[in-house]
């Protein structure tokens, strides 16, 4: 198993053919909900791509040293949406499938949380793993080596604030 690195503008970049992977297989869905922390850049900017409202759901998963120790999944009390109410056809994303424990649990938590009835749930990912349990609906890169990936925004969990304003403040 090797690791994977991903500068920032092919994260963005894999984003955006997600994007297209969606728009291509015509689903119409009404409702973004983005698993926090690892889908919500992907959830945002999918968002915006789409004009779809994003409501974001905390999960939690990993600890530990570079936060690489998988232990019990976590997930959140509430359903954090600026509209009243949840929409019926939902596209679950975030930004990668690793065990796949994460969706299979959150989408009867959705189906049950949910005020309204819940017609369709699709997922969609950046990476899809082979050592997941589920297959996403929707996924940029297949992994069948299941690498460690380490994305352009992990740099900040090893970073605290006094380490920030030291590198901030040193000239360019």
């Amino acid at each position: 198993m090797s690791d994977l690195y991903v500068s920032w503008s092919d994260y963005h970049h894999k984003i955006e053919q997600l994007a297209v992977n969606i728009y291509q297989s015509g689903w119409q869905f009404n409702q973004i909900v983005c698993l926090a922390r690892g889908g919500l850049r992907v959830g945002d900017i999918l968002s915006r791509i789409y004009n779809q409202p994003l409501a974001i759901l905390a999960t939690s998963s990993y600890s530990g040293a570079g936060k690489q120790e998988r232990g019990g999944l976590i997930v959140s009390r509430h359903l954090t949406m600026t509209s009243d109410q949840l929409g019926s056809r939902i596209l679950l994303v975030d930004d990668l499938v690793d065990s796949g424990i994460t969706i299979q649990k959150t989408v009867p938590w959705l189906k049950k949380h949910s005020e309204f009835p819940i017609e369709e749930i699709h997922t969609a990912v950046i990476w899809y793993k082979a050592c997941s349990v589920i297959a996403p609906d929707y996924y940029v890169d297949y992994l069948p080596d299941n690498p460690w990936i380490h994305q352009p925004f992990e740099k900040y969990e090893l970073i605290n604030p006094a380490e920030m304003v030291e590198k901030v403040s040193q000239p360019c």
